[in-house]
């Protein structure tokens, strides 16, 4: 296996994704872009979990900055997949996560990339530190 092909084990948190049939595109496949509405919801799914984040009203929300996603194998709608999610990068205000796809029964990624939040104001949408509760919960999956 390519060294480049994450395998589970390197993530500590794990959430389920379910596919959608309007996933796949033409080629009978989940369509590229498709990926990073996973990596997207599994980041949000930690924060909301692990984070405790109120997405409707909390002081400090998190916007994604950047965002990039290597493909390794295809996957098809109905398969259930796994996202893997992990900090690569923790600052003040902004936090890149390493996220990986993977489907249910391998543990080589389908996908994995990074994407990067910086912490707002949700009112003037200036960057802000990472409020506590939050910063704990990131600091728990860091690698």
């Amino acid at each position: 296996m390519p060294a480049d092909r994450p395998v589970l084990a390197a993530y500590p948190y794990v959430t389920a994704i379910t596919t959608r049939w309007s996933d796949n595109d033409i080629y009978g496949h989940i369509n590229n872009v498709v990926y990073y509405s996973y990596f997207d919801s599994a980041a949000n799914h930690f924060l909301i979990h692990e984070g405790k984040l109120d997405l409707a009203r909390a002081p400090v929300i998190g916007l994604v900055v950047e965002s990039h996603c290597a493909y390794h194998a295809p996957v098809a709608y109905p398969t259930p997949l796994r996202a893997g999610v992990r900090v690569d990068k923790l600052g003040n205000r902004a936090v890149t996560y390493g996220i990986a796809i993977f489907d249910a029964h391998g543990d080589a990624a389908v996908a994995h990339g990074q994407l990067v939040h910086v912490f707002v104001d949700r009112e003037t949408r200036k960057a802000v530190a990472i409020p506590g509760e939050l910063r704990a919960a990131l600091e728990r999956i860091a690698v």
